[in-house]
């Protein structure tokens, strides 16, 4: 019963992200073209939009790359005019993906050596363009 009431949670969180953002569908966008481009580089996704028990982070795909798991934040701009999308990955936003980050391999038996955080960065341009940064940043190895 309790996945009923977590799926209603989530189906009502995207509904305010829609009303108060309007860049939630860009956003949305992004994470599709991020996750099919991902799959072309041989990522094999494994959760995406994971957010832990408390609720207040998000991380927007989950993959694994050869033997490593990989904590993947997805960032989309319209323009680069102020900076690639990647620059808005600051140290406040990588300690929220640390924090689910932790979660997620505790509760998938993952050890901590194998994660790594990466970043998709898309620029939507005729056509997007895309960019990987793997190990964008590094976990901290003691809590």
């Amino acid at each position: 019963m309790l996945s009923l009431y977590r799926l209603a949670d989530r189906l009502r969180h995207r509904a305010r992200m829609r009303r108060a953002h309007p860049d939630f569908a860009r956003g949305r966008r992004g994470e599709d073209l991020a996750h099919r481009f991902l799959r072309r580089q041989g990522y094999t996704i494994v959760a995406r939009n994971f957010r832990p028990r408390s609720g207040a982070e998000e991380i927007d795909l989950i993959a694994w790359e050869r033997d490593s798991l990989a904590f993947v934040e997805v960032k989309s701009r319209a323009s680069d005019e102020f900076g690639t999308p990647d620059r808005a990955v600051d140290p406040e936003k990588q300690g929220h993906l640390e924090r689910a980050a932790r979660e997620y391999a505790r509760r998938a038996d993952v050890d901590w050596d194998r994660v790594r955080f990466d970043i998709v960065s898309i620029l939507f341009t005729e056509p997007p363009r895309i960019d990987l940064l793997r190990d964008a940043f590094g976990p901290r190895r003691k809590l």
